[in-house]
C-alpha cells in the first residue's frame, strides 16, 4: 500500500501497520515546521508538532489517541499527529497544514 504526500509529490510504499511519522522521515519527507524541527519530542506523542492533514484514506488509519483528541481539539477531524498514526491502507497526506 502507499502513502502519498501531496505537497512533496511523493508516493511511498509501506507495509501494513507502518507509523506515519517514521515512514515520512525515512523517505525524506519533512513533516515539521521550524518550531517542530527544534522542539519535537522524537515521536513519543508529547509535543504535538507533527500535525498532518489526511486528504483521503482516514478509514485506513488507527483511531485518534486520547492525546491527539486533546492536542487537536480545535483542529478539523482529518488532522492527525503523524507519530500517533498507524497506516493500515492507502492514504493521501498533506504535511504542515
Amino acid at each position: 500500500m502507499t502513502i502519498k504526500f501531496v505537497k512533496e509529490n511523493r508516493e511511498v510504499v509501506v507495509a501494513n501497520g507502518a507509523n506515519l511519522r517514521i515512514k515520512a522521515i525515512e523517505n525524506g519527507v519533512d513533516i515539521y515546521t521550524l518550531t517542530g524541527k527544534m522542539m519535537n519530542c522524537g515521536g513519543y506523542g508529547q509535543c504535538g508538532t507533527c500535525i498532518v492533514e489526511i486528504v483521503e484514506g482516514m478509514e485506513n488509519l488507527s483511531p485518534r489517541t486520547d492525546f491527539e483528541d486533546r492536542k487537536l481539539k480545535k483542529k478539523p477531524q482529518n488532522y492527525r499527529l503523524a507519530c500517533q498514526t498507524v497506516v493500515n491502507g492507502p492514504v493521501i497526506v498533506k504535511t504542515k497544514p
